[in-house]
């Protein structure tokens, strides 16, 4: 069942003391498997002390103080035996012990199909999604050119995997960093609502998050270290943007026009890759008179840190996600603030949205075997696809206008008891905060109470009865009054169904790009594109998320298809790889039957960004995370065309 295996972790050397202190801050059902690790005994899984429930976030299994004060004192006697041993793990190789290790920790039965997944993304023993190149000459390799557009998340993952795999590539960022939206969103309060230990690519885990749920400046410097960490700085041209890219037919390359200080340079490419992802053009409301503001007027993502908005009077329009981190954070610095709602949003409790790691945390994450690997399958696990079945829409549910089935309802009951016990008697605020759709069917925000907390405070104002133009002074609502604003800020999204927008992609027989998708962009598996040969999109249409999971486990599963896509083009002798139109057109139609059911196409949801302007739903996934990492592990290759 085991053998031995020496990861690279620090040492222990602290004493039982420190052992003892920090041990306060670990999750215990975590503890438990580092346990086996460390000791190689199996017996806790056959244990009476285990954990008894799983939800969100939690992630101390729901165990009674005198349980995880029991698993304290075991685990310091197995941690003395351990580093006074002089610290050997042992790693588990049979899956069905896996299995039930994972069923263990999440308190619930994990199916047999879902290990392989897991056990990728928890990377027990090693990087399992870098590719085996040898069979492709290395020359053939340095002798492809790859462009990747784009150096947010997926960008600086493609250009990782590019090196490991020896092909040539250039990624072309228009920022003058790394991280897109990391980089470009940096109002006060930003942060990742997917929690930080599962927010980080699996080959490059983080140990010294200092939040849970971790701040920009953060984030973008996890990106910006990675550059560093894998050696491919060199391989960025920052400050410079794409503005077009033409299939040359003849020349079987990719013609890539850039753009660096207002010069334009055109050079070719083998394969392009797409990495701008979904959130990166910034929406303006269409609001009459929007530039007749004489104050300053900025989008959440283009934050100016020069504008002091302490005592000043703040409009901020829009509810969305960025508002819902930006109003809180600033609302006791003004002097006054109103927030106009044009549709309310739906609130998830977590009461560790703000939360600190604890350094006792951090030091089980760096010290104990295993334990970041099983922490990672923990938030992982609730966040997988268990809920998935709960969004599809019961056509015999009798109460269509406020849930979709029952699992639906008693989601409904949750979120509203969540609110009202914020906002109290204040019935006046409960009706304007309890949205008019269904639960789950737009972006749910992570909440621990400072949103409700902030609109209550008497300098703040949430306004719901819309908005009739922006004057010189401030903004006008609908009914003639006017707020008279130092500041406005627009928390009003991106052009999410706006894809490679506004560069000019140019396929086969000069098709472009922009009126093949019109508002309805596709790509098979998110990933390719019919006309547009050697083009891979990474989060493309139909790949966002709205259910649980991470944008990053999807990033790698896309990045690993694109990579196989590569080297079967290069084993195959041939220069390019052709998507099969009537494989696009069958999984297009399979796509939006699933949609169609869903929760986000539901009739009482107006206004998402989720849905196209005839209220199509392009940009989400609907199928279980367990599938879509199935079907790309590995390009088929009887879906593309070889020439």
């Amino acid at each position: 069942m085991t053998q031995a295996l020496a990861p690279a972790l620090e040492p222990i050397t602290e004493d039982d003391a420190f052992i003892a202190k920090a041990l306060e801050d670990a999750s215990i059902p975590t503890l438990m498997l580092s346990m086996i690790h460390m000791s190689g005994d199996s017996s806790l899984l056959d244990g009476s002390i285990r954990p008894v429930g799983l939800y969100l976030n939690e992630v101390q299994g729901f165990m009674s103080e005198e349980d995880k004060a029991e698993v304290r004192k075991q685990a310091l006697e197995v941690i003395r035996r351990y580093r006074d041993s002089g610290g050997k793990p042992v790693r588990i190789d049979d899956h069905e012990t896996i299995r039930r290790m994972m069923s263990f920790l999440v308190a619930e039965e994990v199916p047999a199909d879902y290990v392989p997944m897991m056990l990728e993304e928890m990377e027990l023993d090693g990087d399992a999604r870098e590719l085996e190149w040898d069979s492709i000459p290395a020359d053939q390799r340095a002798d492809f050119h790859v462009t990747v557009i784009g150096g947010g998340m997926s960008g600086v993952l493609a250009a990782i995997r590019l090196k490991e795999a020896g092909i040539s590539f250039t990624v072309v960022e228009k920022n003058a960093g790394v991280g897109g939206t990391w980089y470009e969103n940096r109002y006060p309060g930003c942060r990742v609502d997917v929690g930080n230990h599962f927010y980080c690519y699996s080959f490059a885990p983080n140990h010294d998050w200092t939040e849970y749920f971790a701040q920009q400046p953060e984030l973008q410097k996890y990106f910006e270290d990675c550059l560093d960490r894998f050696g491919i700085r060199e391989h960025f041209e920052f400050n410079t943007e794409v503005v077009k890219a033409q299939f040359d037919e003849a020349a079987n390359q990719w013609q890539v026009t850039t753009r660096c200080d207002g010069l334009e340079k055109t050079k070719a490419t083998n394969a392009l890759i797409s990495a701008v992802g979904q959130l990166n053009r910034p929406k303006l409301p269409d609001i009459p008179g929007r530039d007749s503001f004489k104050g300053t007027a900025m989008h959440s993502a283009q934050w100016r840190d020069d504008v002091d908005y302490r005592g000043k009077k703040v409009a901020v329009i829009g509810t969305g996600a960025s508002a819902f981190q930006l109003v809180p954070t600033i609302a006791d610095d003004v002097a006054e603030m109103k927030v106009y709602q044009r549709s309310a949003p739906w609130m998830f409790p977590n009461v560790d949205y703000h939360r600190k790691v604890e350094s006792g945390a951090q030091w089980c994450m760096k010290k104990l075997p295993f334990y970041s690997r099983w922490y990672r399958f923990l938030i992982f696990w609730p966040a997988c696809d268990g809920l998935l079945p709960s969004l599809k829409i019961d056509p015999n549910w009798p109460h269509q206008d406020r849930s979709i089935n029952e699992v639906n309802e008693m989601t409904r009951e949750v979120f509203t008891d969540w609110m009202k016990q914020q906002v109290g008697d204040d019935e006046a605020l409960l009706q304007k905060v309890i949205p008019d759709y269904v639960p789950l069917a737009k972006r749910t925000l992570q909440d621990n109470g400072s949103w409700l907390t902030a609109l209550k405070k008497p300098q703040v104002t949430l306004h719901t009865d819309g908005i009739r133009e922006v004057a010189e002074r401030g903004v006008v609502d609908n009914n003639g009054e006017l707020f008279e604003a130092d500041i406005i800020v627009y928390a009003t999204g991106f052009h999410a169904n706006k894809f490679l927008w506004p560069m000019d992609i140019i396929g086969r027989d000069g098709i472009k790009l922009r009126e093949q998708w019109g508002e309805e962009p596709e790509a098979y598996l998110g990933i390719t594109v019919p006309n547009f040969p050697n083009l891979f999109c990474l989060y493309g249409p139909g790949t966002n998320l709205a259910f649980g999971g991470s944008l990053i486990f999807n990033s790698e599963c896309e990045v690993r298809y694109t990579l196989s896509a590569i080297k079967m083009l290069l084993g195959s002798g041939q220069k390019v790889i052709d998507l099969k139109p009537d494989v696009h057109a069958d999984y297009q139609s399979r796509l939006q039957n699933e949609l169609s059911d869903m929760v986000w196409s539901h009739p009482t949801v107006k206004n998402s960004w989720y849905q196209n302007d005839a209220g199509k739903v392009t940009v989400l996934s609907p199928w279980r995370l367990r599938d879509f990492w199935e079907w790309t592990r590995e390009v088929n290759a009887d879906d593309y065309q070889l020439t």
